[in-house]
């Protein structure tokens, strides 16, 4: 066994996660790939062959490069648990009127504890990803911080993750920009693997079709939900639309109604089957609260705390004031307007560099 340790790489086949092992194995540890297979698009009744981080092209690019590289690697078939806590989860936010964030729920429920679950019957001290993010122990916690590739920084999708999973976790790419991880591969003779592209599609609707995904999986769902209004946030009736679960905050595009000037997705309400339309300046917000959340920073967060808080993935951040509420939510004030806040996804703050925490966005 190494002196360094033993440790369970996460490897998809894409360029980050292998060049994320390749690491580590220079680095001197004894390294067990594991590639987790999720999701078949086939079985969504979708005419497109799987693609991203299910598809047999990518588990065998894995396990080629460990093969390689002389270490192990296995295949762990997970999809009846990503099916019961993702599928489940994202078909059903959107039915309620939000908009699911499934790459985090992913990363706290599924890929983390399964991943932990095999090392430690692999007797593996570690896992690691190839998440651009960055981590380190200060005042007895671990703490994540901001990669330090400002483009790819992936700590927005990891604000759900326990202390328990953070002192076992590696990110060898936390320190790097995209341009050098794709040199190292290059550098040590994978071509190939340098030239892989970047999903940004969910791994589970592969078309980017979420409407045609949420079809396929509920039957009857248009019947259900065509001929309800649109209405502007005074109530009056503007038209009808195909189906609440096909809308979105802030959307502007195919919503097949004329007017003056542009009409934005300002709210959704599943209740009375209504989206509400409004004009842009109509989704300003000083005020978002925040449910289930997660602290990692501190052990209790306690009275105001000045944060850059984000309210999805590739937002810049806004300048606000986090405080902690009785009922175990936390509120977030913005010191100046913010658009798009979509009830369902992830707020997350952060002071200077450093992952404070985040939460599910409430509707209230």
């Amino acid at each position: 066994m190494s002196k360094k340790g033993k440790v369970l790489v996460a490897m998809s086949g894409g360029i980050d996660s292998s060049v994320a092992a390749m690491l580590l194995h220079e680095q001197g540890y004894e390294v067990i790939g594991i590639t987790m297979k999720t999701w078949d698009y086939a079985t969504a009744g979708g005419a497109r062959k799987t693609t991203g981080c299910c598809s047999l092209d990518d588990i065998n690019d894995a396990r080629a490069l460990a093969v390689d590289m002389g270490f192990h690697h296995i295949i762990l078939d997970i999809r009846e648990e990503f099916g019961d806590a993702i599928i489940d989860n994202f078909v059903g936010e959107y039915l309620a009127g939000r908009t699911p964030n499934p790459c985090v729920l992913c990363n706290t429920h599924i890929k983390w504890d399964a991943l932990l679950k095999r090392a430690d019957q692999l007797g593996c001290e570690f896992i690691a990803t190839g998440h651009y993010a960055q981590t380190r122990k200060e005042n007895g916690r671990h703490i994540i911080f901001k990669g330090k590739d400002e483009n790819k920084d992936q700590s927005y999708v990891l604000w759900g993750l326990s202390q328990e999973s953070l002192a076992r976790t590696m990110f060898p790419l936390g320190g790097f920009d995209k341009p050098a991880i794709r040199q190292m591969a290059l550098d040590r003779g994978y071509k190939e693997l340098a030239k892989k592209g970047e999903s940004f599609e969910i791994c589970f609707v592969p078309d980017n079709d979420y409407r045609g995904f949420l079809k396929r999986k509920v039957e009857g769902l248009e019947e259900r939900v065509d001929g309800g209004n649109f209405v502007d946030t005074k109530g009056n009736i503007l038209g009808k639309h195909k189906g609440y679960p096909f809308y979105t905050i802030g959307q502007r595009k195919g919503l097949e109604l004329a007017f003056g000037d542009p009409r934005y997705v300002i709210k959704i309400d599943a209740e009375k089957n209504e989206v509400v339309l409004g004009v842009k300046e109509e989704l300003n917000k000083k005020e978002v609260f925040v449910r289930n959340p997660n602290i990692m920073k501190y052990e209790i967060l306690e009275g105001e705390i000045e944060a850059t808080s984000k309210i999805r993935y590739k937002d810049k951040g806004s300048n606000s004031i986090v405080t902690a509420l009785p009922d175990g939510r936390i509120k977030i004030e913005f010191l100046a307007d913010v658009q798009g806040v979509a009830p369902g996804q992830s707020a997350v703050f952060y002071e200077g560099n450093d992952l404070i925490g985040g939460g599910f966005i409430d509707n209230n």
